[in-house]
């Protein structure tokens, strides 16, 4: 049961969360301006209230999960350093940095 879960991706790239941003702020604005419109003209603010609901969870089902168009520009990570045998106690960029003094 748990494999089923682990097989689901579950990371988004940097590009597919600027996009996920501008779709989720896009159908907030728009069902916004949707209820005030609406609610003006039936002169009910509970009508503005659910159009603005709705448009927040179409938005949330939209961009909440990591659907494939927001994993189309994966990042390529650099390869790992491999240990070196100075002091044990030295992590690899301090071994790096260690500047001989004169």
């Amino acid at each position: 049961m748990l494999s089923i879960f682990n097989s689901i991706p579950t990371h988004m790239d940097y590009k597919g969360q600027k996009l996920a941003e501008q779709i989720f702020q896009g159908i907030i604005l728009i069902s916004a301006v949707i209820g005030f419109v609406c609610g003006l003209v039936v002169e009910q603010f509970g009508w503005t209230v659910y159009i603005v609901l709705a448009g927040f969870a179409v938005s949330c089902v939209l961009t909440l999960p990591p659907w494939p168009m927001y994993r189309m520009n994966p990042l390529s990570w650099q390869p790992a350093l491999p240990e070196s045998n100075s002091e044990p106690g030295q992590k690899p960029q301090e071994s790096l940095k260690k500047k001989k003094h004169k």
